[in-house]
């Protein structure tokens, strides 16, 4: 699927289906913004990324340059996760990351949806109906928010 936006087109795809040229844009990216930028050694490839079930989200520009990426992965016990939502840095502040959310919340539907917000992106993340659902807590130094989406 693709859905074209000004600026930018946003597209997605079933883990299996990415060709290695795409998925290594993605992972770079990834690795640019929560190593290097945020200055935070971890193993971000957790395994997760291959899943059968899951689902990349990318944004990029007419130069096919990869400029935001977020994964839904679809939970053991049922319901999705969205996860790795980042935007390069010099793209910052063109929504590009909302564009991102509308199209992953389009695909969730009014099925369960999780995340762990970086403490600073609650808010980005309640303008979709995400509410906390417990305390903040430390992931590699950074403290985070548990949230689900809130349906009425």
């Amino acid at each position: 699927m693709t859905v074209h936006t000004p600026g930018a087109t946003v597209r997605r795809s079933w883990a299996a289906d990415l060709d290695t040229g795409t998925l290594y844009a993605l992972l770079a990216l990834r690795s640019a913004v929560f190593v290097v930028e945020q200055e935070c050694a971890y193993q971000e490839l957790d395994g997760r990324d291959l899943e059968p079930r899951t689902r990349h989200y990318w944004l990029s520009d007419g130069d096919a340059q990869v400029l935001g990426t977020l994964r839904l992965l679809v939970e053991p016990g049922g319901g999705h996760r969205i996860g790795r939502v980042c935007t390069r840095a010099d793209t910052r502040g063109r929504g590009l990351g909302h564009r991102l959310m509308e199209a992953v919340l389009a695909e969730v539907g009014t099925g369960g949806c999780v995340l762990d917000a970086q403490e600073q992106q609650v808010g980005f993340y309640a303008r979709y109906g995400f509410t906390a659902t417990g305390p903040s807590f430390l992931e590699d130094g950074i403290p985070h928010v548990p949230m689900a989406l809130a349906r009425p």
